[in-house]
């Protein structure tokens, strides 16, 4: 059965790129979201904007995996860094999801029993492969995905602002449901998280996934170090096109890679 692939965008021009890329699309709105369904490279694709928050976040993968039987969730976006050694644009894969303001220990006594989340190893891998082909250096400093157990203490001396090329890093992204800013403030989630960046969505979407027994993958493109207040960050001037079209490019890239992925897989069975 062809799986189908969950696509969930922080940003309504990211998740448009996505729209336009699919083949024999169809879009409807429904439990308040706009969701367009396709195919790309052979892969069935449903892709929405879920809206800020854990709860929108939540809500639409779960409407996704329920309505449309998504087996796997991309979520893709921007976030604010807290690793020294991560720079704007530089590119956080999830290996590690933690919740910022919530009591986890009461999160855990339901399905599926844990604190923290994690996207999937195989998706991880897969995301290292498409970011190292478009040009993206690990900020670890590590030459294979061998080495994804890098600590905070190896990446704080890597590259410098205006080092070429980008970076990525398979990190820990914390998630909450306040806007992260002033030193203070962001010393202290440091502090209870160990996050290399902070957003508003990412642990909701993997903790979904996998009370659901579904893959799962976040990414994160730094957009601002937690140092604006929130009324300066939302009117300061990003290049928000290029934010998205970056972080779509590189999600089609992931999809491509796993149908060549699954495609090898079924190949190999029926040889067997």
């Amino acid at each position: 059965m062809t799986p189908t692939i969950a696509i969930i965008g922080a940003l309504e021009k990211e998740v448009r790129h996505i729209y336009a890329a699919l083949e024999n699309g169809t879009t409807v709105d429904e439990a308040g979201l706009h969701i367009a369904s396709g195919t790309y490279h052979g892969l069935n694709i449903v892709a929405t904007v879920a809206g800020m928050g854990t709860v929108n976040a939540a809500a639409a993968t779960q409407h996704l995996i329920s309505a449309y039987g998504a087996n796997t969730v991309i979520f893709s976006g921007i976030a604010g860094g807290l690793n020294p050694a991560l720079h704007i644009a530089d590119v956080v894969i999830g290996e590690r999801l933690r919740y910022l303001d919530t009591d986890t220990a009461l999160i855990a006594e339901s399905t599926p029993g844990l604190e923290e989340f994690a996207s999937s190893d195989y998706l991880v891998d897969l995301a290292e492969e498409a970011l190292r082909e478009h040009g993206y250096v690990n900020a670890a400093g590590a030459d294979s995905p061998a080495d994804k157990g890098a600590s905070r203490a190896v990446v704080k001396d890597a590259k410098t602002p205006d080092a070429d090329p980008k970076q990525y890093l398979r990190g820990t992204i914390a998630s909450g449901d306040r806007f992260i800013t002033g030193a203070e403030v962001k010393n202290a989630v440091i502090a209870a998280t160990h996050a290399d960046c902070v957003e508003m969505e990412g642990a909701a979407i993997a903790h979904i996934a996998a009370k659901n027994g579904a893959d799962c993958l976040v990414l994160r493109a730094i957009s601002d170090n937690c140092d604006e207040e929130y009324d300066a960050f939302s009117t300061r001037v990003f290049d928000l096109d290029e934010y998205a079209q970056s972080a779509s490019v590189l999600v089609l890239s992931l999809i491509q890679r796993l149908s060549t992925q699954l495609d090898a897989k079924a190949n190999d069975e029926l040889d067997a």
